[in-house]
């Protein structure tokens, strides 16, 4: 266990790391891999700005949003600054939203931690939730229209949030998609050299597999216009989604509390709410006993019990039944929580998000543990992800068998958490 010194010492690393990764008004992930600005980076990085710099933590949220395209949805990256050690780039993508960007979203944890953000001095945020509410809201609408699993027909009822690109859950090579990604032929797939691969070992990444039909779903939605309809009609890729379904859910439930706030007409967020409270229950997988992902073409599950799985505390459904399986998640390897079933055969403790732990999705769990009334799962968890981070450093991602820090180093969102979550806020 660290010492209160090794804390102190490690807290300002951690503060040292948001600075270093600032580019004035937007925070990188870290630099070479990820040299733009990311959509829930930028949220869980706005979380750590607001323990030490609230002024910088609502300027990396209103950056965010200044790329918000006219039908509400914010994109998934925000390019900047033309780098050319990062592929797929902008002249990939062909987008024209206000800012060049790619043209799908990610999981919409800005309001969960916007509305922490103001709660930490709510005169002083009061004018910033006032002019991000509108924004919030069109983005939630945007995922009510268009990323329900029945977005076109809602005589059949409320369906799960959905994907239509691995990258949109922010979960890139899940096994969640591997039964959707089958149904993909890349063919045409324009020839492209890989950036990710020069600055970590391709062990940690995605596979050319994987990236070949990434590639082929971009080229898809720029044939398109990048329009949602027509991107739905003809694309084999999309999945129901627990991280998606269960963030959207959470996040709702904050953008209508800062609406209630701001004396706002909240009557269409308070019928989202229940809506999506009954989709969230249509991935409840009774062969696995878990929330699971399912292929929206097929109707076929995933079979796969991941860290997204344990995302429902945070959504607000207080689900006893899902504690046995967060328990055995944590006993199976030495550093919890792996993002992947260790017992699965699909398990790889190197390999992205088809096995490491994630210190980010790890708060997002741990916040809804704690709010459910599952305070001794939630402290685990947490004094599980100091140790790692004590004991490793500020890694993307750690590999739950040895605990070997793994992706980029001086990672803005682990640095993020440590702060605002770890340590529990204001330092």
């Amino acid at each position: 266990m660290a010492t209160a010194n090794t804390l102190e010492a490690l807290d300002q690393r951690a503060i040292e790391i948001l600075r270093a990764n600032d580019k004035g008004g937007y925070t990188i992930p870290t630099a070479g891999l990820y040299p733009y600005q990311w959509n829930w980076d930028s949220a869980f990085a706005a979380f750590g700005f607001g323990t030490f710099d609230l002024p910088r933590a609502w300027a990396e949220v209103e950056t965010l949003f200044k790329g918000q395209w006219d039908n509400g949805m914010v994109p998934h990256i925000l390019f900047h600054q033309v780098d050319e050690g990062y592929f797929p780039g902008p002249d990939v993508w062909g987008c024209t939203g206000p800012i060049p960007s790619s043209g799908i979203s990610q999981p919409p944890v800005a309001a969960i931690f916007i509305r922490k953000i103001w709660e930490w001095d709510k005169d002083a945020g009061h004018d910033h939730i006032a002019a991000l509410y509108p924004k919030l809201l069109n983005w939630h609408r945007w995922f009510m229209t268009w990323r329900r699993e029945r977005a076109l027909d809602d005589a059949q009822g409320p369906g799960a949030i959905c994907i239509t690109h691995p990258w949109e859950a922010g979960r890139d090579n899940a096994p969640d998609w591997d039964d959707a990604m089958a149904g993909i032929t890349p063919e045409g797939v324009a020839p492209y050299t890989r950036r990710d691969t020069s600055h970590v070992d391709a062990d940690m990444r995605p596979t050319k597999y994987d990236y070949d039909r990434y590639i082929w779903l971009v080229q898809l939605g720029r044939e398109t216009g990048w329009d949602e309809a027509e991107i739905l009609a003809k694309s084999p890729f999309r999945v129901a989604d627990p991280t998606m379904t269960f963030t959207l859910l959470r996040a709702h439930r904050d953008l209508l509390a800062m609406g209630q706030s701001l004396g706002q007409d909240v009557t269409e967020i308070e019928s989202w709410i229940p809506d999506l409270e009954q989709a969230a229950s249509t991935l409840w997988n009774p062969e696995l006993a878990c929330y699971d992902s399912r292929n929206a073409r097929t109707g076929k599950f995933a079979g796969s019990v991941s860290n997204a799985s344990f995302l429902c505390w945070l959504g607000g459904l207080n689900d006893d039944r899902m504690l046995a399986q967060f328990d055995r998640v944590m006993d199976a390897v030495p550093y919890g929580l792996a993002s992947y079933d260790p017992e699965s055969e699909k398990f790889d403790g190197r390999r992205y998000w088809r096995g490491p732990i994630w210190a980010v999705v790890n708060t997002l769990i741990g916040l809804g543990l704690e709010e459910q009334g599952h305070g001794d799962r939630a402290r685990r968890l947490r004094n599980s992800t100091q140790d790692l981070i004590a004991e490793k450093g500020f890694a993307e991602y750690f590999d739950p068998t040895d605990g070997a820090p793994a992706g980029g180093d001086s990672f803005t969102w682990t640095a993020a958490v440590w702060l605002a979550w770890i340590r529990g806020g204001k330092v």
